[in-house]
């Protein structure tokens, strides 16, 4: 159950791979743990925030069809390090500036980092398993989770002690483009395939099997924008916890997603990715559930772990799968999957945020639930690679 963990962390294009989409999880677990915070000073209803929220998913989705000729001009490699970089420093905006515009910008300006890097780290991960016969995908992924709850964690704990949003957020950007300049000179080894204009990525529509893949993706996204996006504002005012306990609703919901990906290029080979899937929508419609259903700080922290389990081996199911689809070109599948199940992500909080103004939060959230179950039934039927 572990081998692969020990031959991931020894493996030195894994671990530096791992440690740009940790960042990238970092980077967002501190953003989703502020969102409370944007919200009391900008005075912003549930569907005004929604609507702010919009802003990182809508540029990056408009962004996507871009990522995959973007990778062929500058390969994966540097897309993946100065990616992670324009993130990190775009990330300084949103809750330091005055005015809600120029945090509609700077999430914006997130949103196209992660359009572009996301695609490329990706990429990346794929070509390391060719090149040198190991699966790390799922692991690769789950760094990003680790990455995410440490960073909320983080972020509610500094909260809590009333630590200046100005440092915090300086500290965490100084940190990322660290791990940047670090992680660069083995990023770099990871061999790029030479392809010829003929076998250059385009963005490309998707064939009948993609589109399988792209309807579960839309609700596994849904659920994974709604973590993101609402966990907190759920936690502050539904469940009425302290500010120590805002962030560890999403806290643990990437907690239990680690875990499940670390575990995950394991499972997948033994149990298979359908049957994987399928348990994920149970397990997430579960937890959506008891976190709505018994609103208290422990048994929502508890229920949006479950989510995160459920929905943890989804997206390095789809990716992969993505990848390999037959008859597109490398980065292609990605990036066509990408700009059409984003839009799960792009709608989700928007939804959210309108349904709870016309009725409440609970059941936007316990809405989520019923996809959870389509995204179930859809993986029984669909086929993966």
């Amino acid at each position: 159950m572990t081998t692969h963990l020990k031959t991931y962390f020894t493996h030195s294009r894994s671990l530096a791979i791992g440690a740009i989409f940790a960042s990238v999880g970092f980077l967002f677990g501190n953003w989703v743990t502020w969102i409370p915070y944007v919200k009391q000073k900008f005075a912003l209803s549930d569907a005004q925030l929604g609507l702010l929220l919009l802003s990182m998913p809508l540029a990056s989705t408009l962004t996507n069809p871009l990522s995959a000729l973007i990778l062929n001009r500058y390969g994966m490699r540097a897309t993946t390090i100065w990616g992670l970089t324009a993130m990190a420093l775009a990330y300084s905006l949103p809750v330091n500036v005055p005015y809600i515009w120029m945090t509609s910008i700077g999430l914006g300006l997130m949103g196209i980092g992660i359009a572009f890097t996301n695609v490329a780290m990706n990429t990346c991960v794929t070509s390391i398993e060719r090149q040198d016969g190991i699966y790390i995908m799922s692991t690769s992924h789950g760094m990003f989770s680790a990455g995410g709850m440490i960073g909320s964690a983080l972020a509610s704990i500094l909260m809590g002690l009333k630590v200046s949003p100005a440092l915090h957020i300086a500290g965490v950007s100084v940190l990322i483009i660290s791990v940047a300049f670090i992680a660069r000179p083995i990023v770099m080894s990871i061999h790029e395939e030479k392809r010829t204009t003929s076998e250059a990525p385009k963005f490309a529509w998707p064939n009948r099997i993609l589109m399988g893949m792209i309807a579960i993706s839309f609700c596994t996204n849904v659920t994974e924008g709604t973590m993101a996006d609402w966990t907190a504002v759920y936690m502050r005012d539904i469940v009425k916890s302290n500010d120590f306990y805002i962030g560890w609703g999403f806290a643990f919901y990437a907690l239990f997603m680690a875990s499940g990906r670390f575990i995950g290029d394991s499972l997948i080979p033994r149990y298979g990715s359908r049957k994987i899937l399928v348990s994920g929508g149970i397990l997430a419609a579960i937890g959506i559930m008891i976190a709505v259903l018994l609103p208290h700080t422990f048994t929502a922290i508890l229920g949006f772990g479950m989510v995160g389990a459920g929905v943890s081996c989804g997206a390095p199911i789809l990716y992969g799968s993505a990848a390999r689809v037959p008859g597109m070109a490398k980065g292609a599948g990605l990036a066509a999957m990408n700009t059409f199940s984003l839009a799960g992500f792009l709608a989700g909080p928007a939804i959210i945020g309108l349904v709870s103004s016309a009725l409440n939060l609970s059941f936007a959230i316990g809405l989520v639930a019923i996809l959870a179950l389509i995204w179930a039934f859809l993986s029984s039927r669909s086929n993966l690679y």
